[in-house]
């Protein structure tokens, strides 16, 4: 059988192969494919990071549960809200507490301590040595003279606030507010949570403000018969004395312990010994004759919020306490190792305050529980209850009623930012201080003694507000 016959296309096509397979031939480019396919391969090795595994942490389950299911009764004192508004700027949470401290031991100059706007203060110290080179025999005259005025009633309508008797004293939260008490001047002393003592007189431009502490002011007090002087306590535990003749603030008590005093007062009589709540119900004579305390009595299972004495006796003194009772002692009979409290008025919650009438025959408490309460009679006996809003939270001062000029009324602070006034006749509200001058909310109060109707307000931004009688 004959082949099948090649067309032009298909032998140009056979021809093209065999001169390509000649030529490779040639250049022996098959024996070298087959040798490079040959060669053995290279093995890389490959390094995979991993992350190390970290041990799961657990966190353990808390389980939350209340007294009344672990059968354990409820604290009937509630939540000291004066103590908690004050922890964040207590000297214990700084972490420069004892640099501060060290700093500060001994004597500050008028002068340091200082941060008023004004350039100098020397016409405030001018003023406080002019008060005190008075003759005191004018100070009993007037005295006499404000005993006679008090007997008559204060119209409570003519109350009114001025806009130039409002001021902004001090920065932030006011805790203490006293008014000089001297009949020439209308002088206010303000203390606040960082430590800052502030002055006004009232109806003038100039503040002249002092750093004489690291945390929040827990007393002012005047001494008597030299209004130059002035004692200061604080939460850091120290006493201080502003001396205007000095020109310096001495240390006159440093609590070894670092307690925290909480109220400072002094009885009439006695200018050489001062009275200070220290710690957990502690309350502490310093002897400025001896320059240390002279004795120390634990009179609370809590922390003691004020300590007044009776004008009728100065050895009867009432202290309020935040473990929910106030008690009268005599300071005569208090020694022994059991001290016993003449009597004894139980709250449901903390008392901020207890004060004694003018005429020392009533006895006037504040209390967390919402109530102010007026004792009267000749033991204190009798007791009349007000119910009156006292929960001012976390960052305002706790309200404290305090008596005005007679045994008539009271004056406490409310929230909408008014004054109450509580009749001891009526028992109960009359009336409220209203103004549209006033905005914030007044938390602590001090009467003139001298200038009947002056009553001067305090609020947590550092305003005083002072209403008049025209």
């Amino acid at each position: 059988m004959a082949p099948p016959k090649i067309n032009e296309y298909e032998r140009k096509r056979l021809e093209n192969i065999r001169r390509n397979n000649e030529m490779m031939a040639a250049l022996k480019v098959q024996s070298k494919a087959t040798a490079l396919s040959n060669h053995s391969k290279v093995i890389t090795k490959s390094y995979t990071v991993k992350s190390e595994k970290k041990p799961k942490i657990e966190t353990p389950i808390v389980i939350r549960r209340s007294l009344r299911t672990r059968g354990i009764p409820p604290d009937s004192n509630g939540l000291d809200l004066d103590a908690t508004s004050d922890s964040n700027t207590s000297p214990h949470n700084s972490p420069n507490k004892v640099e501060n401290f060290v700093q500060n031991l001994g004597p500050i100059s008028i002068k340091d301590a200082y941060k008023g706007v004004d350039d100098s203060d020397c016409s405030f110290i001018e003023s406080l040595l002019s008060m005190s080179n008075k003759d005191f025999s004018e100070e009993k005259l007037n005295g006499s003279a404000k005993k006679m005025k008090t007997e008559c009633s204060l119209d409570l309508e003519s109350l009114s606030l001025d806009p130039e008797n409002i001021a902004r004293v001090v920065p932030g939260r006011i805790t203490q507010v006293r008014f000089c008490p001297s009949n020439d001047v209308k002088m206010i002393a303000v203390g606040n949570k960082f430590g800052d003592i502030g002055f006004w007189n009232v109806g003038e431009s100039g503040i002249f403000l002092y750093h004489p502490h690291e945390a929040p002011i827990s007393g002012i007090l005047f001494q008597q018969h030299c209004l130059s002087k002035i004692y200061t306590s604080c939460y850091d535990g120290f006493i201080r004395l502003m001396d205007a003749e000095k020109e310096i603030f001495d240390m006159v008590y440093n609590g070894s312990d670092n307690a925290c005093i909480y109220a400072l007062s002094q009885p009439k009589n006695d200018a050489n010994c001062l009275y200070f709540s220290e710690g957990k119900g502690g309350l502490a004579v310093l002897d400025n004759r001896i320059g240390r305390c002279s004795t120390h009595w634990d009179l609370h299972e809590a922390r003691i919020n004020t300590i007044d004495f009776s004008p009728q006796s100065s050895h009867i003194v009432a202290t309020s306490s935040s473990d929910g009772t106030v008690c009268t002692w005599d300071l005569r009979c208090i020694g022994g190792p059991k001290h016993t409290a003449l009597r004894t008025f139980a709250h449901k919650r903390s008392v901020q305050s207890a004060y004694f009438s003018p005429s020392g025959c009533s006895l006037a408490t504040t209390s967390m529980d919402n109530t102010v309460r007026i004792y009267s009679g000749v033991n204190l006996e009798d007791e009349t209850s007000v119910n009156h809003f006292n929960q001012t939270g976390r960052w305002l001062s706790t309200f404290r009623a305090i008596w005005g000029w007679d045994n008539s009324h009271l004056f406490v602070g409310n929230m909408n930012r008014g004054v109450d006034i509580v009749s001891t006749v009526q028992k109960a509200t009359v009336k409220t201080l209203e103004s549209p001058h006033m905005s914030a909310i007044p938390c602590r109060f001090d009467a003139h003694s001298y200038n009947v109707g002056m009553l001067a307000g305090a609020t947590s931004g550092g305003q005083i507000y002072v209403w008049t009688s025209s």
